[in-house]
């Protein structure tokens, strides 16, 4: 199914083979489920946790930790790679972070919330699926 009712906004970042951070903008397929809600499939995923930064916060240049899915529950970040791309994050956006080697990205808090998320650490291998833009 196509249409932005059945796909959530997913922006993915990754290391590349000049070992730094590239971010593109995609989406999480859903489909069709029952009673007509919008389903991706369970996805392979190991532990999940919840953090909140205070509003102002900031975090310096880093990879992720692991392979992760971060869902952003309140709170506009603007993130940024060492090679200068900048993207968005908003309140129900999705950020797939696979960049756990190289130059890393950092982020800001742009508005006056605090940053409340939601981490799922993805299991080895797990298929997540994220279809990019364009």
């Amino acid at each position: 199914m196509q249409g932005a009712q059945a796909m959530i906004r997913c922006v993915r970042i990754w290391t590349g083979e000049d070992q730094n951070s590239h971010a593109e903008e995609g989406w999480i397929d859903l489909e069709p489920g029952a009673r007509g809600d919008l389903l991706s499939g369970k996805l392979d995923t190991s532990h999940a946790s919840f953090e909140e930064t205070r509003p102002g916060g900031t975090f310096e240049w880093h990879t992720a930790p692991v392979r992760q899915l971060v869902v952003t529950l309140s709170g506009t970040l603007d993130f940024q790679t060492r090679g200068g791309q900048h993207f968005t994050l908003k309140p129900g956006d999705i950020l797939l972070a696979e960049d756990t080697t190289g130059g890393g990205h950092s982020w800001k808090l742009v508005d006056a919330e605090p940053w409340r998320r939601l981490y799922v650490v993805l299991g080895p291998g797990a298929k997540v699926p994220y279809r990019r833009a364009g």
